[in-house]
């Protein structure tokens, strides 16, 4: 476990904390900065990964549903555990369960893990995350418009576009242009340090953890229910080796910072959220820590 917070968790600490530093030492727009995160540089990761990755088309699938299929059963026991909670308490303790830091924790982890074939694996997993957290994460979160517009926004993400044009050079055996795929491959390789000094941004800005009931049963379903939900479930849809590590090593993650944003734009208990995702990401740490050693077992 000391090999794995020294090896994998700490790089991904310290470039959190330069964000950290860096929102407390200047004002920065946060907002600004993910949209130059989500929407020009890990479209490019999303590409490169796509043309270059050897994630079979059978084990992408089987990612996506295993994925998907984990987090329909940590929703149902999150809605089950939160029945006694007000409703707008119950809708952001399901949101935190089920919303998780695939991008900002997951990818560089992953990569840091179980190297670049682990990473092709955390990028379908982000994949997916993105296809969940902005179409039933703000129905969750009190959206208007339902899934129908949330399938809109996503639809309209530059990373699902890079996503479809990859998977479209990949199947007809083209190839990308040396000088396009260099300039491609720079903004990928910044991918990575900039959603990790995102979230030492976002963290940077946040405000003191309120320990209420609804913030500690989201983090305690994140930590423990959708870990073992994302284990059952890979076993089920016949995924081993490395899928099924790279699948529960994502479901991990803390809860994506997105679930807060999601909940400041559509509900009226944001400081709910954004407690759950303050406290998911600190007892993640060494929960991470402790699956990487683990993780040879699966």
């Amino acid at each position: 476990m000391l090999a794995a917070l020294i090896n994998v968790i700490f790089p991904v600490v310290l470039v959190a904390s330069v964000g950290v530093v860096l929102a407390r030492a200047f004002p920065i727009d946060i907002d600004s900065v993910n949209k130059v995160s989500l929407h020009g540089f890990t479209p490019a990761l999303a590409y490169v990964t796509v043309v270059t990755t050897d994630v079979s088309p059978r084990d992408g699938a089987r990612l996506t549903i295993a994925y998907l299929l984990a987090m329909a059963v940590a929703a149902a026991l999150a809605y089950g555990a939160s029945l006694l909670f007000a409703r707008r308490a119950r809708r952001v303790v399901v949101g935190c369960t089920i919303i998780g830091n695939n991008g900002n924790f997951g990818l560089p982890i992953a990569l840091l893990a179980l190297g670049q074939p682990g990473l092709d694996q955390a990028l379908v997993i982000f994949m997916a995350s993105l296809l969940l957290m902005f179409t039933i994460g703000p129905a969750l979160l009190g959206a208007t418009g339902g899934v129908l517009a949330g399938l809109r926004r996503v639809a309209l993400l530059p990373v699902m576009w890079a996503l479809v044009i990859g998977l479209t050079v990949r199947g007809a055996g083209l190839q990308t242009p040396a000088a396009l795929m260099s300039g491609i491959q720079l903004l990928a390789d910044g991918a990575i340090p900039l959603v990790l000094l995102c979230l030492g941004l976002q963290l940077g800005q946040s405000q003191r953890i309120n320990l209420t009931r609804p913030v500690l049963l989201s983090v305690a379903l994140r930590a423990v229910v959708v870990p073992l939900a994302a284990y059952g479930a890979g076993l089920a849809v016949g995924l081993h080796g490395l899928p099924l590590q790279s699948l529960v090593l994502a479901c991990v993650m803390p809860t994506a910072v997105n679930a807060y944003m999601l909940a400041r734009e559509f509900s009226d208990d944001p400081s709910t959220a954004a407690s759950a995702v303050a406290l998911s990401t600190f007892v993640s740490i060494p929960l991470i820590a402790g699956v990487v050693t683990l993780l040879p077992l699966l």
